[in-house]
């Protein structure tokens, strides 16, 4: 099997889950060739993973125009009633206003290359991470090429503005759709219709649990870790002020904080106000060697965030055996058990958190408890070998007509050298 993975920006360190499922699914046999709309900063190039993605990765932009040109010209010759059909859902299905027209001509124009691109290399299907700007490129593009499209819908993002990014036309004529979780697959059923829910289905995110060594808690605890996007929206304010909290109790507490993004300046700032310099180490992105070991040195993980789907920094977490607190938000009670592998809060609620922090730094037999808890539900939910295999009978299912189910009852097979 002959796949395409597209997505708006790859390899990128905020999106090691995706360099992951394309790896375990290459185990399994499948030739999947990477695609990205951008090319990647050079900030997320932070270890030998992400630098030999990006150096078998196809960028479309900046285009060459030339080659964008035959590109456009050899799929009207290929197929002229097709490539005006993909004209007409371009026009359908663009944003309102001269800005969302223009953009969409420039999808328009980087869904010919992509299609020309995947005819010529004679792949079979392209499938796409995250519906918004690169899911509109990937429904062009197979409108364009005349071969099927699929995506994975993450969330929350996409259903804060479902009508703009015209969700309900790309569930609609998706091949197949994957979904992280219940809940981000009960948003979708909203914008699909009936008949298409059966072609949803649950395909988690996931971690290789073998790379995690367990996290034996024996004492008191100081150490918190945070991995992810520099961003308000995910709740390090919060923490920050729960921080503040817990200093009372744990003047040597220290958070390092994994990770870049567009308020470091102003979370930087507050950590001061707050009297925190001390106690809050800010590390910027790292590699995922790096990350392990941040989560093999660390008590308890926190993630306050106000929107998720199901963040990959909880299952590597609870993978290395280390209770986490975070938010009772969207999908994240699939994964953390309230009181079994971890501690779910009311988003924004300061004094909470901490409360449930300090209990955790407290007792080490706890901690245990809970890492063990976690650790079990990793492997058995949320193993990205499981995972990709599963999606990998997804896919096979739908080229040949077929439909799977919504979620396995058990573990589909694993490829463990290519076929």
């Amino acid at each position: 099997m002959r796949i395409a993975y597209l997505t708006g920006e790859y390899p990128r360190a905020t999106d090691t889950f995706i360099q992951r499922e394309v790896a375990a699914l290459r185990e399994q046999g499948i030739d999947v060739f990477t695609f990205s709309i951008r090319r990647t900063g050079a900030e997320h190039i932070v270890g030998p993973e992400q630098q030999a993605e990006a150096d078998r990765t196809f960028y479309i932009l900046p285009p060459n125009p030339l080659k964008l040109l035959l590109a456009h010209l050899s799929l009207v010759f290929r197929s002229p009633k097709r490539y005006f059909q993909a004209v007409k859902l371009a026009w359908q299905t663009h944003q309102p206003g001269l800005r969302g027209t223009l953009y969409q001509i420039f999808y328009f124009l980087e869904a010919g290359i992509v299609a020309h691109q995947i005819n010529q290399q004679q792949i079979q299907h392209l499938h796409n991470h995250f519906p918004d700007s690169s899911g509109t490129v990937a429904m062009l593009a197979a409108e364009l090429g005349g071969f099927s499209f699929s995506f994975t819908m993450h969330g929350p993002y996409i259903f804060f503005e479902p009508l703009r990014w015209r969700l309900d036309e790309k569930l609609k004529r998706a091949l197949f759709v994957c979904c992280i979780s219940y809940f981000c697959r009960s948003q979708g059923m909203i914008f699909a219709p009936m008949e298409q829910w059966r072609r949803m289905h649950i395909v988690h995110c996931g971690v290789d649990p073998a790379l995690f060594d367990l996290v034996c808690h024996q004492q008191v605890g100081k150490r918190l870790l945070y991995t992810g996007r520099l961003a308000a929206v995910k709740g390090l304010p919060i923490l920050l002020e729960s921080l503040a909290i817990l200093k009372a109790t744990y003047p040597d507490v220290l958070l390092t904080v994994v990770g870049d993004g567009p308020d470091r300046v102003q979370l930087e700032q507050m950590t001061a106000q707050l009297g925190l310099t001390q106690n809050v180490n800010f590390v910027g992105y790292q590699s995922q060697t790096e990350v392990r070991q941040h989560m093999q040195a660390t008590d308890v993980f926190v993630l306050p965030s106000f929107a998720e789907g199901v963040p990959v920094s909880l299952m590597e977490a609870l993978a290395a055996g280390v209770p986490v607190v975070s938010t009772q938000i969207a999908g994240v009670s699939e994964l953390v058990e309230n009181g079994v592998s971890g501690y779910l809060v009311p988003p924004g609620n300061a004094a909470l958190l901490a409360e449930r922090i300090a209990t955790l730094l407290a007792d080490p037999q706890l901690r245990m408890q809970f890492g063990t808890a976690g650790r079990a539900k990793i492997e058995q939910e949320f193993n990205i070998h499981h995972e990709a295999a599963w999606l990998c009978q997804i896919m096979t299912a739908a080229l040949a007509g077929n439909v799977e189910t919504i979620r396995p009852q058990t573990k589909p097979e694993v490829l463990l050298s290519p076929v």
